[in-house]
């Protein structure tokens, strides 16, 4: 059964789009079932997946209104992984869905019978706490927050942690944090490794061991509609991206490994 995963974060241009197509194609080579779910109006995820948002005939909007099937809207991707694309339609999802009951719960409604069919559900949100967000955190099992290492992207995880606990208490009781990823790191910059110290001494092993670098590779491969892993995967951002998906994958294992027997002790030896 698959595990969603929402990566998620209310401040713009941390890397969320980036982390979850990579992570996306990373994982589709380990090889894992993956399906990546674009929830922004801006549609990158799917622009960067190499599926031209323009010229959709249904789209994640489509789904979330209940006016399509996911499983009719879902496109493959050529890197292997599927795809529940999005586009500007998005945007009249917002206004529409406030007048609708249980309008947190459609997106949930929608990837549950998916489950089945995937090891991994990774859903790019958009940069803010909206509703679509909101649609994403009730659905998954885990939230993935990328972030840069800067003073406000602190005050920002704080606000995200703050809602994520509030969402818990009325929506989704099972939600996790599934890990922090420092991305567009820069080991030069005295205040990135001052953030850095700050964010592990406070979350622990919540915070990834992959940190993923400034790297050209991974800002040009969007505009060839790749992932790094496809573009250059021996680039600095693809061989991170690649550990990324190899620390998930040990995670989820060890997740999923059963708890240790105990062991019996005959009287005499004890």
């Amino acid at each position: 059964m698959a595990r969603i995963i929402a990566i998620a974060n209310q401040k713009g241009g941390v890397g969320k789009t980036t982390t979850a197509v990579n992570l996306a194609a990373a994982l589709a080579r380990a090889p894992k079932r993956v399906l990546l779910v674009d929830l922004d109006s801006q549609g990158n995820a799917t622009m960067g997946s190499g599926i031209d948002k323009r010229e959709l005939e249904a789209s994640s909007y489509d789904v979330l209104l209940q006016e399509a099937d996911a499983r009719n809207v879902i496109v493959r991707t050529p890197e292997g992984f599927d795809l529940l694309p999005g586009n500007i339609d998005l945007t009249a999802a917002e206004i529409q869905l406030m007048q609708i009951d249980g309008r947190e719960q459609r997106l949930k409604a929608a990837l549950d019978p998916l489950r089945e069919d995937y090891d991994f559900i990774l859903i790019d949100c958009p940069p803010a706490l909206s509703l679509l967000t909101l649609n994403a955190l009730t659905a998954a099992d885990s939230v993935l927050v990328p972030m840069q290492c800067e003073y406000y992207a602190l005050e920002g995880l704080s606000a995200l942690i703050e809602t994520i606990d509030a969402l818990k208490a009325r929506l989704n009781p099972g939600l996790e944090i599934e890990g922090v990823l420092r991305t567009m790191f820069d080991v030069r910059n005295n205040l990135a490794n001052a953030v850095s110290g700050e964010l592990t001494n406070h979350f622990g092993d919540q915070v990834f061991r992959t940190i993923v670098p400034r790297n050209v590779r991974v800002a040009e491969a969007p505009s060839h509609g790749q992932s790094i892993v496809g573009y250059d995967k021996a680039s600095r951002g693809g061989v991170a991206y690649l550990g990324l998906a190899g620390e998930i994958l040990r995670r989820q294992h060890e997740r999923n490994k059963p708890p240790a027997r105990p062991q019996f002790r005959h009287p005499e030896n004890v």
